[in-house]
């Protein structure tokens, strides 16, 4: 394998640019015309145009994406996360033209890409899961008030093909939740084409907890231990650290080697990660869903482990013997915490700021991390994901990473658009963070004091 072609942008791709150099693999980026100067682009060896700005005529666009890897005489394609990472008939379609998918087989991944057949999987493999309804396209409303009534209140309308924290709806009684399954199926068809649904149990003092896996493709997987995203806007992650504050050894073993007995049940072959909500009055934990790919909060797991996981995709991709890994060679030291640095107001119910970066400055020295995208002068555009970067820390502890975390804000300038540093340094301050007390709706629980420094 001797050049990638990188079907993403942004902080990932650099990310991916960077560990492809490192085993001194060509990186081929591709660029829409939003993108014709970005970072990335700056960083690849080569790099293709792939059409206009609007995502959906480039990074989404499988065509132009497969004609660029020929064009640049790739012979493999790392998807990255988000875009076409998770889809399986790109993944199909990049193995038919001859070129090595990085990643899980499409057939895992459209099995753990739906939503509600990923459960059922998930329960055969003797992973806990929440209680919840099959999957449904349409229903009529006694239909409907029956699923609610079995799964019982409050619940989740969930999009079967969503991801990321799109396509879920909160309801709260009965009433509400035929017009809320409407709603989200009619949601779920514009933005995945696929309009069915399911409906899953809330849990209100819910903690989100992940366990990083790999597989080898054989029926052998590993565990990385577990990632907290519990500090969220919008289902959306916006702190992560590991461990979590809130696991007993006892917890954090059993989660761990059912995310890995899960990934092992699969035959899966390269990184993902299981997701679990954790109910923090009565300690169980349930399965939420799977991610086959790379998971933008990863450098948390390389900092407490110390491995590379993109160089690790990259050499199972290669062929390189994995035989003599295994879960021994996997631990974990100290404590990390990846702070994400978006162009957005919080005040304005994070609404994106898109602009020119006309400052940056990142702080460097041991034991931080900046993964970003972008650089001073750069552009925010209104097009993409509003992620400018990402600050990771490790301390010797989660106090130390605290101050650590709170350290590298203040000496972190960004300029031009508006950013949520500052609710990051405030969120760090709270109490109830530093106490380890972080469920779900934390930043809407802790709204007023969070803004009030802002």
């Amino acid at each position: 394998m001797k050049r990638v072609l990188i079907a993403n942008r942004g902080e990932i791709a650099c990310r991916v640019i960077a560990a492809c150099h490192g085993l001194d693999i060509e990186a081929v980026a591709i660029y829409s015309d939003a993108d014709r100067n970005a970072r990335h682009v700056r960083m690849a060896d080569a790099a293709h145009h792939i059409g206009p700005s609007r995502v959906d005529r480039s990074y989404l666009n499988v065509e132009a994406v497969l004609a660029a890897a020929r064009e640049a005489g790739a012979d493999a394609i790392h998807p990255g996360y988000g875009l076409l990472s998770e889809n399986a008939g790109f993944a199909a379609a990049a193995t038919e033209a001859g070129l090595v998918w990085i990643g899980p087989a499409p057939e895992t991944i459209a099995a753990m890409g739906d939503k509600g057949r990923a459960r059922t999987i998930a329960a055969e493999a003797g992973v806990p899961v929440l209680p919840g309804s099959p999957r449904f396209a349409e229903a009529d409303a006694d239909e409907i008030a029956a699923h609610g009534a079995a799964t019982g209140y409050p619940l989740l309308v969930k999009a079967a093909g969503g991801g990321g924290g799109i396509g879920m709806r909160r309801v709260d009684r009965g009433e509400e939740l035929a017009g809320v399954v409407e709603a989200t199926r009619s949601m779920a068809e514009r933005a995945f084409g696929n309009p069915t649904v399911y409906l899953e149990r809330f849990v209100p003092t819910a903690r989100h907890i992940e366990v990083q896996i790999f597989g080898f493709g054989d029926g052998r997987a590993v565990h990385f231990y577990e990632r907290e995203c519990s500090v969220q806007r919008r289902f959306q992650k916006v702190i992560e650290e590991g461990p979590s504050p809130a696991l007993d050894p006892s917890t954090r073993m059993r989660m761990a080697e059912a995310a890995a007995a899960l990934a092992a049940s699969q035959r899966y072959a390269g990184a993902g990660t299981v997701e679990f909500i954790f109910d923090d009055d009565s300690g169980a934990f349930y399965f939420l869903e799977m991610n086959t790919r790379i998971q933008v909060e990863h450098a948390v797991t390389e900092m407490i482990t110390g491995l590379d996981l993109v160089q690790m995709q990259l050499r199972l991709a290669r062929g390189d013997d994995f035989s003599d890994f295994g879960q021994t060679d996997i631990g974990t030291e100290g404590h990390a915490i990846e702070l994400r640095v978006y162009a957005e107001n919080p005040a304005r119910n994070y609404l994106p700021s898109p602009g020119k970066i006309s400052r940056a400055a990142f702080p460097s020295g041991e034991s931080l991390r900046v993964d970003t995208g972008f650089e001073e002068g750069d552009e925010i555009t209104a097009f993409y994901d509003p992620l400018i970067a990402k600050l990771i820390v490790l301390g010797s502890d989660r106090a130390d990473a605290i101050a650590r975390g709170r350290a590298m804000l203040g000496r972190t300038v960004v300029e031009g658009p508006a950013t949520n540093l500052a609710l990051l340094n405030a969120v760090l301050a709270h109490p109830a963070f530093v106490e380890g007390r972080t469920f779900t709706n934390f930043l809407d629980l802790h709204r007023q004091d969070l803004l009030a420094p802002a």
